[in-house]
């Protein structure tokens, strides 16, 4: 049966960069909130006005508005074979939502929490850079720039968050912890929901996180790309 996955865990787990090892595994494509938001208020249907009625009174879009903007979105052709959420669900709501959604697309949801231990969490966030052009992110503990304070990709130049700093992480991790906690338990409950150890090469994580939602799949040397080589007689 196809899966919804989503993926779950506080900021500087890794999230984003397994998300997309994730796809390119599996081929399955990653639906981003943020991006179908912003995407469904530029056209000119219902749920397009509703949407840019919503954002232009300074108001945040309703789980149930939401809802069918993902809906929408996971009826696409790319999506029949499962997809990879990203920033939903966020409450018991939300994951009620998902549910119904799942229920009509004949999808099954594989939920995973990406662990990473709270004092190597400040040490990413503190340590991370952003490149004010593309928006690339480097670290200065694991992952630098090739020249201090430059972009590798596009020479332009890195900075530090505002809040980046001890306390407003200290802030956000806890924020994370007490809003969670319920939706945790809530997949937890349904024994649906898998932690992954988050520690360690990116590589490494990503076998943990497919052998999770598919057992046995973290041996498939290349996911998709590996099959596509396969039919074309080239592996």
């Amino acid at each position: 049966m196809p899966s919804i996955i989503v993926l779950m865990g506080p900021q500087g787990a890794g999230k984003g960069t397994q998300a997309k090892r994730l796809a390119e595994s599996f081929c399955l494509p990653i639906v981003a909130t943020g991006d179908m938001l912003r995407d469904v208020a530029r056209e000119e249907t219902d749920l397009g006005r509703l949407v840019r009625a919503n954002q232009a009174a300074g108001q945040l879009v309703s789980d149930e508005i939401l809802a069918g903007v993902i809906s929408e979105r996971t009826s696409k052709q790319d999506c029949l074979g499962g997809y990879i959420l990203d920033g939903f669900p966020r409450t018991i709501t939300q994951a009620t939502l998902l549910e119904s959604i799942a229920l009509d697309q004949g999808h099954r949801i594989s939920v995973v929490k990406v662990d990473v231990p709270t004092e190597l969490l400040h040490q990413r966030l503190a340590g991370r850079l952003t490149c004010a052009k593309c928006g690339a992110i480097y670290n200065v503990n694991s992952k630098p720039s090739l020249r201090e304070g430059v972009c590798d990709l596009d020479g332009g130049l890195l900075y530090t968050r505002s809040d980046d700093n001890e306390t407003a992480i200290a802030h956000r991790l806890a924020l994370y912890e007490e809003n969670t906690k319920p939706l945790l338990e809530y997949y937890a409950r349904s024994s649906r929901l898998r932690t992954v150890d988050g520690t360690g090469a990116p590589e490494d994580v990503a076998a943990r996180i497919a052998d999770a939602v598919s057992p046995g799949s973290s041996t498939v040397i290349g996911g998709c790309t590996a099959q596509a080589k396969l039919e074309d007689g080239r592996l």
